[in-house]
């Protein structure tokens, strides 16, 4: 079957390690996607906001799976938004506040929320994947639709953490979902409301079978999304159960891999031939 869909990662996968990718290529190829009717979708942990800012001139016409899942849109329509029960979110950060060595993001459907006293370097950190970003006094007195935590830490620390906060989490009637997102962060995420859901969503949306979807990524939350798709594409970078799970390899982040994937679909090269 030919692909209908092309689903892929931001970070370590549409993007190299300095925050960018070939818009002058891309803009090429998406003229020819859309001239095919292949759909084009940004399926990513980042926030809905700041995903659009890397697509300014076909934001209002393409389909972002946003926060791992947790806010679907498709051509500036909200198909789907979680919603954490307030009493949980505070059952959550009383298991976050055990954990000193972590900065705390409460994602929302209006911005993202950090403590005021996490540190102006760590900020600066994650205004790369926030575009709106709060600082308040209380974390427990916010008045938004909440539906992630996004978790910050040292690269070491990562392993031994998704550990503990499984069993934490695990005794809460399953509250939350821990998912690795790379580069020393981990999603709490509501279970079900990962990136597949929302490729599936779409595909139900737009008549599009999973053996007509292609999905591209490299780190452990785009795990469910790559079970899913027909054509699914790991990263020359990516982690290792990410691997193991793709059918097929492209090159790293750096050298374009993703981009090179759409030049094959175009170009009818295998396996799309």
């Amino acid at each position: 079957m030919a692909v209908k869909m092309i689903a892929v990662d931001m970070d370590g996968t549409f993007l190299d390690e300095n925050k960018q990718y070939n818009v002058q290529r891309f803009s090429r190829q998406y003229a020819l996607l859309k001239e095919k009717g292949i759909r084009f979708v940004v399926a990513s942990g980042n926030q809905f906001y700041q995903l659009q800012r890397y697509f300014p001139d076909i934001k209002n016409e393409i389909a972002f799976v946003a926060e791992n899942g947790a806010w679907v849109s498709d051509c500036n329509e909200t198909l789907f938004c979680g919603e954490l029960a307030k009493e949980k979110v505070h059952q959550v950060l009383d298991i976050l506040a055990q954990e000193p060595g972590i900065s705390t993001v409460v994602c929302g459907r209006n911005s993202a929320y950090v403590h005021s006293s996490v540190p102006e370097e760590v900020i600066a950190m994650l205004t790369n994947h926030y575009y709106r970003l709060e600082k308040r006094d209380n974390l427990y007195d916010i008045d938004d639709t909440i539906f992630k935590f996004s978790l910050n830490l040292a690269h070491e620390g990562v392993d031994e953490l998704m550990e503990r906060l499984h069993s934490q989490l695990g005794e809460i009637e399953n509250i939350m979902h821990p998912v690795s997102s790379g580069f020393g962060f981990i999603d709490l995420i509501i279970p079900g409301c990962h990136k597949a859901h929302g490729i599936a969503m779409l595909q139900e949306k737009w008549g599009i079978g999973d053996c007509e979807v292609l999905a591209i990524g490299d780190s452990a939350n785009d795990i469910e999304m790559l079970r899913q798709a027909c054509f699914s594409f790991a990263m020359a970078n990516a982690a290792a159960p990410v691997s193991a799970v793709a059918r097929y390899k492209t090159e790293s982040n750096n050298d374009e891999g993703a981009l090179n994937v759409i030049s094959r679909v175009l170009a009818r090269e295998f396996p799309f031939d």
